[in-house]
């Protein structure tokens, strides 16, 4: 027991319907966030002893209806060894970035407890644990203190933190002006570099163009081939798969499975949970892209135009990408990323219609749609990746990994290639092959 570096039994956080604002926490100042934790310490006692009332005479709480509550995590139960790589899957509203605000300390359980043993850092959110008015260099300082490092130890780590973040010329200016994408990058770096023995990574890999994503998942590997435990949250089944021994299938609060990251990740695309036909960004400010171009929506389409999640292996699929063209004069390549359920790297398509290739693109909206002939995939769950790029000079403007995922569905009337046969079929592709046969009555070899 003593390689165990988190024990979790019985988690559960219970959150009143509408208490933030907009889905978001409001700013506040750095006076609010030091009143915070001075007062931090007298809300966990009261807490506690609400817990211990509550356990004691369950009906002490009964005068708050449970419609105005709703339980983020129930009754989670886990434990991690040193060393480990573990990932968390599951839809938005799973409890995964709860459950890691938990471990984090960030909030308290409504019931349960974690039992977290070694020093932790986190990068949960975008730019999380840096205060806006205070300096990148002020920041990095701070999170390294918080982590209980001298300064010495910092001054060694901070030439190699700034350089992998890519921000120096803005080191010294206040991180409200940062874009979310220097932001991500900034605190990857320092979360990742300030040698914690335990890392909690969620979602870092939405925020950041993919020569920075390949980044973060080289040092996250870097990390784990260290013997430092990582508990990984993240959409990107393929990133799992490869990072990550261990998977855990969280739905609806509760775990769904635990167990090999290959095996989950089957479990979790074929469930239909993970499924997604059809994506939208409407806050452009929010979107994927830059001041070029911005993502708007992806989506799965079959052969009447219908958006689908289950296609038949002979039917054409269609998919759709809309998107906004901000500044006139680049010539744009939108392009596909297939992955399957296993996490092999399938094909790219790259958008070669005559009346657009070489040419650049106006201001406005445009929707681009490649079209999957029939009787090509193999059955199974596919993840589409969606990126926009620049060729010459090679520019990636915005790429999201695992944006859309749809299931090839085969017959088993025999008019597929499967024909007559019903066992397992393997193979990435299936396609239809036009076959021939010669027949030689009574010539056989004596």
């Amino acid at each position: 027991m003593s390689d165990l570096v988190i024990k979790v039994e019985d988690l559960s956080k219970r959150y009143r319907i509408g208490q933030f604002v907009g889905g978001a926490y409001q700013y506040r100042a750095l006076r609010d966030v030091l009143t915070d934790a001075i007062h931090a310490p007298f809300r966990r006692l009261r807490a506690r002893s609400k817990q211990r009332a509550v356990a004691s005479n369950p009906t002490a709480d009964s005068h708050e209806p449970s419609a105005n509550f709703i339980w983020a995590l129930k009754d989670i139960s886990f434990e991690v060894k040193q060393g480990e790589v573990v990932g968390i899957i599951g839809r938005n509203g799973a409890g995964k970035s709860t459950l890691l605000k938990l471990l984090s300390r960030i909030t308290e359980p409504t019931e349960g407890r974690a039992e977290i043993k070694g020093r932790l850092g986190s990068l949960l959110e975008v730019g999380t644990g840096f205060h806006p008015e205070l300096t990148g260099r002020e920041n990095i300082y701070l999170s390294g203190a918080i982590l209980g490092m001298t300064k010495k130890e910092i001054d060694q780590k901070f030439d190699e933190i700034v350089d992998f973040s890519g921000v120096e010329k803005f080191i010294d200016t206040p991180v409200k002006r940062y874009s979310s994408g220097m932001l991500v990058r900034l605190g990857f770096a320092v979360a990742a570099h300030l040698e914690p023995e335990i890392l909690l990574v969620d979602e870092v890999l939405a925020v950041g163009d993919a020569a920075f994503q390949k980044k973060c998942l080289g040092k996250m590997g870097d990390v784990a081939s260290e013997g430092r435990t990582v508990l990984f949250v993240s959409h990107n089944v393929p990133a799992i798969i490869r990072l990550c021994q261990r998977t855990i299938f969280l739905n609806e609060g509760r775990i769904l499975q635990d167990g090999p990251s290959h095996q989950v990740a089957s479990v979790y695309l074929q469930s239909g949970v993970g499924i997604t036909a059809a994506r939208e960004w409407p806050d452009r400010s929010k979107a994927p892209g830059n001041d070029i171009v911005r993502l708007r929506a992806v989506r799965i389409r079959a052969e009447d135009g219908q958006i689908t999640e289950a296609v038949d292996i002979r039917r054409a699929v269609g998919i759709e990408i809309e998107y906004e063209v901000l500044k006139p004069g680049h010539v744009l390549l939108p392009n596909y990323h297939f992955f399957n359920e296993g996490g092999v790297y399938l094909f790219v398509a790259g958008d070669h219609d005559p009346a657009w290739r070489q040419r650049p693109r106006p201001i406005g909206c445009y929707v681009s749609t490649a079209w999957i002939p029939g009787n090509f995939l193999s059955e199974g769950t596919l993840i589409v990746g969606v990126a926009i790029s620049t060729v010459s000079p090679v520019i990636v403007h915005f790429y999201e990994r695992d944006a859309v995922a749809f299931r090839i569905i085969d017959s088993l009337d025999g008019n597929s290639a499967r024909g007559d046969y019903g066992g397992p079929m393997p193979g990435v592709i299936r396609p239809l092959l036009r076959w021939t046969t010669q027949f030689s009555p009574n010539k056989l070899r004596t």
